[in-house]
C-alpha cells in the first residue's frame, strides 16, 4: 500500500513538473509573456489541485487548509518585514520547513501563493510565475520522503538550504534572459549567473539562516498539531 502510494505521488510530482514546463513554453513562445496574470492563476490552480484532491479521499478537513493557509501567511509576513534588505528573506525557509512536515503538495502550494500573494503589495509582473515555480518547485522537492530525512539533519538542512539559494537564483534568472528580447540564450544565461553570484550567495545565506532559527521551533508546532488532529500523516 505504501509503495502505490509513494509511487502515485512521484507520478504526480513528474505530471505537475511537465504541466509547469508546459505552462511556461505556452506564456512565453505564444504570448510572449503578455498572458502572466493567466498564467499566475493557473499555476495557482495547479497548485491547489493535489491539495483539494485529498478532501475527495477524505484524508484531511478544514484544519489542512487552515495550517497551510497560516503557512503562507507567515511567509508573506516574513518577506515584508524583511522588505528593506535586499535580497534576505524568510520565504524559502518557510517553505521547506512546510514540505518537510506537512508534504510537498502542501509545500508546493504554500512557495507559489507566498509569492502571488506578497507580490499583490511588491508588484505583480511576468516574473511572477517564475517565483511561484521556484518556490513551488523547492518545497515540492523538500516534501520527498528521503530528501525530508536528509534536510532534518543540519548538514541536509544547511545543504538544501543553499541549494535552494542557487535554484531560486536559477529559475529567476531564465526570467532575467527572457526579458531582454523575448528569446533564451545560453551564453545570455550564464552571463547572468556570474552576474548574480553576489545575490545567489545571500540568497544561499538567508535560507540557511532562517532554516537554523526556524525549523526546531516552527517544526516542533507542526509535529504537534500533526499528532492532535491527526492530519498529514500520511503525506
Amino acid at each position: 500500500m505504501v509503495r502505490k502510494v509513494n509511487k502515485r505521488r512521484i507520478l504526480f510530482i513528474v505530471g505537475l513538473l511537465v504541466a509547469v514546463v508546459v505552462l511556461f513554453w505556452i506564456g512565453i513562445v505564444l504570448y510572449k509573456d503578455r498572458a502572466y496574470n493567466l498564467i499566475s492563476i493557473i499555476l495557482m490552480v495547479l497548485a491547489c489541485v493535489p491539495f483539494y484532491t485529498a478532501y475527495e479521499k477524505k484524508e484531511g478537513d478544514i484544519r489542512r487548509m487552515v495550517i497551510v493557509a497560516t503557512m503562507t501567511a507567515l511567509a508573506v509576513v516574513g518577506r515584508f518585514v524583511f522588505a528593506p534588505v535586499p535580497y534576505f528573506k524568510p520565504v524559502t525557509a518557510i517553505v521547506i520547513i512546510t514540505a518537510i512536515y506537512l508534504g510537498s503538495e502542501a509545500g508546493f502550494l504554500v512557495g507559489s501563493l507566498s509569492a502571488i500573494i506578497s507580490n499583490i503589495f511588491f508588484g505583480q509582473g511576468p516574473w511572477t510565475p517564475f517565483q511561484m515555480v521556484a518556490w513551488g518547485v523547492i518545497g515540492l522537492i523538500a516534501g520527498i520522503p528521503p530528501m525530508k530525512r536528509f534536510i532534518k539533519t543540519k548538514p541536509g538542512l544547511i545543504i538544501y538550504g543553499i541549494l535552494s539559494g542557487i535554484l531560486f537564483s536559477a529559475i529567476m534568472d531564465i526570467w532575467t534572459v527572457l526579458s531582454y528580447d523575448g528569446t533564451f540564450s545560453w551564453a545570455r544565461y550564464l552571463a547572468a549567473q556570474i552576474m548574480a553570484i553576489q545575490v545567489t550567495i545571500t540568497y544561499a545565506i538567508s535560507n540557511v539562516v532562517f532554516l537554523l532559527i526556524g525549523m526546531k521551533p516552527i517544526g516542533t508546532k507542526l509535529e504537534r498539531i500533526q499528532i492532535k488532529h491527526r492530519i498529514f500523516i500520511n503525506e
